[in-house]
């Protein structure tokens, strides 16, 4: 039986999970090297195979999670910039997405071409880089 807060983790993952899946498909395609991407990411966040093949099957529209923290958004961001980059182009549609979810996780729209440019120059953004954005991010972008 799963503790209380077990639940509330479990739920938190497959909500992140469900915002990187409208991501990949918000070109009309959920590519071979998307799917391949949300699957390691499904597995680094503890799900299961048979988890992440319900939530990618999933039909309904479903309410895009804003994180409360600005680790846990900017952490969703990288996580997206990751999808957006899986299969090597960057589309308009996913640009459309992702500036969306800036301005709705409180951040004005110049950090989309920020974050397009930082992760287009690099084929690796490592974690202390990307904590050194983070507080980058907060100083120059938070609205």
């Amino acid at each position: 039986m799963r503790g209380f807060f077990e639940h509330q983790f479990l739920s938190f993952k497959k909500r992140h999970l469900r915002n990187l899946i409208s991501l990949a498909k918000a070109d009309g395609e959920f590519h071979e090297s998307e799917t391949e991407m949300v699957y390691r990411m499904g597995r680094k966040y503890g799900l299961k195979d048979r988890q992440i093949e319900k939530l990618i099957g999933e039909t309904k529209e479903f309410e895009l999670y804003i994180p409360e923290s600005h680790n846990e958004r900017m952490d969703q961001l990288y996580d997206i910039m990751q999808i957006i980059y899986a299969d090597g182009k960057v589309d308009p549609h996913e640009v459309l997405f992702c500036e969306d979810i800036v301005k709705k996780f409180g951040y004005n729209q110049d950090m989309v071409d920020w974050l397009i440019e930082m992760f287009a120059s690099q084929e690796v953004v490592t974690p202390q880089e990307w904590d050194e954005a983070k507080k980058e991010a907060e100083l120059q972008f938070k609205e």
